[in-house]
């Protein structure tokens, strides 16, 4: 009866894992390409941030895309363009080449979780989203995971080239399996009705503009939040195996192991950040208080990273890094379900979510680059990079405590509550 929603976060899931396998594998092959291209660390800092600048960029107009087209169409079109620029990264034979292809790279990835919020705004009821977007969400951590050890191996095996070439094939066997198996959700005979949370009801009286969403406090505080919860989050997917090798001594075979606790972490505090909001607001908390909790909770935790750079254990130093992945990933949830939350209609869920993406992904352009620049002038020391992802957790809680309103949907006047005939209603299961 209900197995064909959880079928459709299940192929999200296996998107987001995919696109973050793809994002994450140049962290990984890191040292090998730094030696086959003779790059240096401030060079190795620019490429890592190619892939942030399109992502960020393409943000706004992705998710204007898929709320006129619909994330049937626009979430295997996104995957089959990053696939398709994966591979030809195997191709690259010098910096300005390998450059190209990360910015094209993000183009693509541009797309993944706007739609992914979407269809889960079409699909589940508010009282469920929590844990709906935990699923897909928790595929950001699977693929990182995964792609510690996996391109881990394939290099091992058959060069880092290799690894590029594969899990670009992967992506585009996805979007085959995506048209053999999606329905919209009208389509599915087996779901009934009542197990459907339509793509919500709107008797509107007003139009809100998209330009007029700026003009909301509750926006940019979810898009400073979002900035700094993702200079903490992407600390782990772009300099962490390096920091692992460099400063901690880690072979490829240990970056395979134990490099992949924080990441297994993170998937614990995922699913358990999305059932905890999902459960408080189901026991009566405010959907405002179900989600801040959740949300500033894990970003105050997650400022232990920077107590990594106090011990010389290195059981200690991955007990600090799983408490602040975990910690971001229970937040994460939370703050994908905030677009379809305070949506003013359906038609604005996924450029709300292209909006807060486009400020959290600028943290990518940041934290690769001020990295790279941080270790040159430290003389490779990390301990200046993880203080100063630390704070920006704590300034990511500031954020959504005092910035960020209250949880509902945006009116068309700054300042008003959304009038009963025009909010965003779901269907009660």
């Amino acid at each position: 009866m209900q197995k064909g929603r959880w079928l459709v976060i299940f192929l999200c899931f296996l998107a987001v894992t995919i696109n973050y396998i793809d994002r994450a594998n140049l962290a990984v092959a890191a040292p090998y390409i730094q030696k086959e291209l003779g790059l240096g660390s401030g060079q190795m800092g620019l490429l890592f941030s190619g892939f942030f600048w399109t992502y960020a960029l393409m943000q706004m107009p992705f998710g204007w895309f898929i709320d006129r087209v619909g994330a049937k169409i626009a979430l295997p079109l996104a995957v089959a363009w990053w696939s398709l620029f994966t591979a030809a990264t195997a191709g690259a034979s010098s910096l300005a080449s390998m450059f190209g292809c990360r910015l094209m790279l993000g183009i693509g990835e541009a797309g993944a979780y706007p739609s992914c919020a979407k269809l889960v705004s079409q699909w589940f009821d508010v009282k469920e989203r929590g844990f709906a977007t935990s699923i897909f969400d928790n595929g950001s951590r699977v693929g990182s995971a995964l792609s510690i050890s996996l391109v881990a191996l394939i290099t091992e095996l058959w060069g880092w080239r290799a690894s590029f070439i594969i899990t670009g094939a992967v992506g585009l066997m996805w979007v085959v399996g995506w048209f053999l198996i999606y329905k919209e959700p009208k389509a599915v005979a087996a779901i009934e009705q009542h197990e459907v949370s339509k793509a919500a009801i709107i008797v509107a009286r007003q139009k809100v503009k998209w330009v007029s969403l700026f003009r909301h406090r509750t926006l940019w505080g979810m898009m400073l939040g979002f900035f700094c919860l993702n200079f903490v989050s992407y600390f782990f997917i772009t300099w962490f195996p390096t920091y692992l090798v460099t400063e901690r001594g880690f072979s490829m075979k240990s970056l395979g192991t134990l490099g992949m606790i924080p990441a297994l972490a993170s998937i614990i505090g995922g699913w358990l950040g999305g059932l905890t909001s999902d459960a408080l607001y189901r026991r009566g908390w405010s959907l405002t208080a179900a989600r801040k909790t959740c949300i500033v909770g894990g970003l105050l935790m997650s400022s232990s990273i920077s107590l990594s750079v106090f011990t010389e254990n290195t059981y200690a130093m991955l007990g600090f890094f799983s408490l602040a992945y975990a910690s971001i990933a229970f937040a994460g949830p939370s703050i994908w379900c905030l677009p379809a939350d305070v949506a003013p209609s359906s038609s604005h869920v996924a450029s709300i979510g292209g909006i807060q993406n486009c400020a959290a992904n600028t943290a990518g352009i940041f934290i690769t680059t001020i990295t790279g620049f941080m270790l040159v002038i430290g003389n490779g020391s990390f301990t200046a990079p993880l203080m100063t992802a630390g704070a920006f957790a704590l300034l990511g809680a500031f954020s959504y405590l005092f910035i960020v309103g209250k949880i509902e949907p945006m009116s068309s006047e700054p300042g008003q509550h959304q009038d009963k005939d025009t909010a965003v209603v779901t269907p009660r299961v």
